[in-house]
């Protein structure tokens, strides 16, 4: 997969790909992650790439020019059928669903924003779709761009050392991730549960997908209102729920 930034911070980018899967991935020709950085697309001495928005108001906008100029420069390296992706506070969740969808394209680009905002015409002109990571506001894009580049990478074949490990991920079926030990079978008076050192597999499955559904149950219900679970984690969540029922039925007593 091509994957191609634009952003004011190349450096930030190029940083954060040396390490653990991306650099692995990287190393094994399955992910090239190059920038492009609105600067180089600038027309005067200061390199100018923001300016004070219209309407008034604090801080700065993202110049139009510059960086519709460094998006048509990366994207005519990419693949055709790459998408052209901002991530922005106003854009469409960004889950696991949407890694799937876009581990399996040719290449991606990436806009990383700064300052209040990019002009709108950027979007309206040089942007396919926009995604946010979280309901919450960060200095610029580069942190949710490097999220976005995790997340698909980890899906890419060959990727990761045990092909099991995307399929077992957290939300890979709706559900929270399950709990996990290692070594010492003891630390602090707290043992590791017996089912992991039975050796039945079978059971281990079914204890890992029970944990997971609790935990889910407990922690983000809404994944499971939203989801539609796997027949096998349905019948665990319906067990989930007789053993709570019964639980408060007790309690009244």
């Amino acid at each position: 997969m091509k994957i191609e930034v634009v952003t004011l911070f190349p450096r930030m980018i190029a940083g954060a790909l040396e390490f653990g899967v991306l650099g692995r991935a990287i190393e094994r020709g399955l992910l090239a992650v190059g920038t492009e950085d609105p600067r180089a697309h600038t027309e005067d001495v200061h390199r100018t790439v923001d300016d004070r928005p219209y309407g008034g108001g604090p801080g700065m906008v993202m110049k139009a020019g510059p960086l519709l100029k460094a998006i048509r420069t990366a994207h005519a390296r990419l693949p055709a059928g790459s998408p052209r992706i901002c991530l922005s506070a106003q854009g469409e969740p960004f889950g696991a669903q949407q890694a799937q969808a876009l581990a399996g394209l040719p290449g991606l680009l990436l806009v990383a924003g700064r300052y209040e905002g990019i002009d709108e015409r950027v979007i309206e002109l040089g942007i396919d779709r926009e995604l946010s990571v979280g309901d919450y506001v960060l200095s610029g894009g580069e942190l949710p761009a490097l999220t976005v580049i995790d997340a698909v990478a980890r899906l890419l074949p060959g990727a990761l050392g045990d092909e099991r490990s995307s399929v077992e991920d957290s939300f890979a079926q709706g559900l929270l991730d399950w709990p996990h030990y290692t070594r010492p079978e003891v630390y602090e008076d707290r043992a590791v549960p017996a089912v992991l050192l039975s050796g039945d597999h079978a059971a281990i499955r079914r204890w890992r997908l029970a944990s997971a559904v609790e935990r889910t149950w407990r922690r983000r219900p809404e994944l499971i209102a939203r989801n539609r679970l796997p027949a096998e984690a349905q019948r665990e969540m319906n067990q989930c729920l007789a053993a709570q029922a019964a639980g408060d039925g007790n309690r009244g007593k």
